[in-house]
């Protein structure tokens, strides 16, 4: 037994020996596909270049580690990404606040600039323009018609004084035809006189 024993150890000495003396086989570069692929097609390498013992799968370390980087790295980017987007939906979010405090603003003033084109100040008054252009309307109507009224009172008057001066011309025709009838009646009435006083005289 004792005999067996130190059988068996003289021969896991000898195969150690044995397994020591080969050289050591070199280790496979790194997969071109661990440093140009994505992390989707690096994944894709590793399940169809290595095999399931017992439920575990057997993966080389550097390649773990390669693995485990590029995996970090990607991570660290898509970080950097989401945050650079979440900065540009901030600054997004505040240009939007900004045009609609604008476009508010801008509407306030329309509104602020039709009130006051609508509104007119009529002897310390205020009022809208409907109410302000009916009365100019009426006020300019108001004076058309006084301006008509006046017209025709005039056109009135000037016919008047007209007929009035054809009539007093005639009057004033007829009173010089009356004079004159009558002064050459005198006249001859005070020639008869003469004659008839000489004959008197002269009988």
């Amino acid at each position: 037994m004792k005999y067996l024993h130190i059988l068996s150890a003289a021969c896991l000495i000898l195969f150690l020996l044995i397994a020591g003396k080969q050289p050591v086989r070199a280790q496979s570069p790194m997969p071109a596909v661990m440093d140009s692929a994505f992390l989707e097609s690096q994944l894709d390498y590793v399940e169809e270049n290595t095999r399931i013992y017992n439920g575990f799968r057997a993966i080389r370390n550097d390649i773990f580690i390669k693995m485990t980087g590029n995996a970090i790295d990607s991570l660290n980017k898509e970080k950097l990404e989401v945050a650079r987007l979440n900065s540009e939906v901030t600054e997004r979010d505040f240009q939007i606040e900004t045009l609609n405090a604008d476009l508010l603003r801008a509407r306030n003033e329309r509104d602020q600039a039709i009130r006051t084109k609508d509104n007119f100040t009529f002897l310390g008054i205020k009022l809208q323009k409907g109410v302000y252009n009916t009365i100019m309307w009426i006020i300019v109507l108001g004076l058309a018609g006084v301006v008509v009224l006046l017209f025709l009172m005039f056109k009135q008057s000037h016919l008047v004084t007209t007929q009035t001066k054809k009539e007093l011309e005639n009057i004033q025709e007829e009173y010089d035809n009356h004079r004159k009838t009558s002064r050459e009646k005198y006249e001859k009435l005070v020639v008869s006189h003469h004659n008839e006083i000489m004959k008197l005289k002269n009988s």
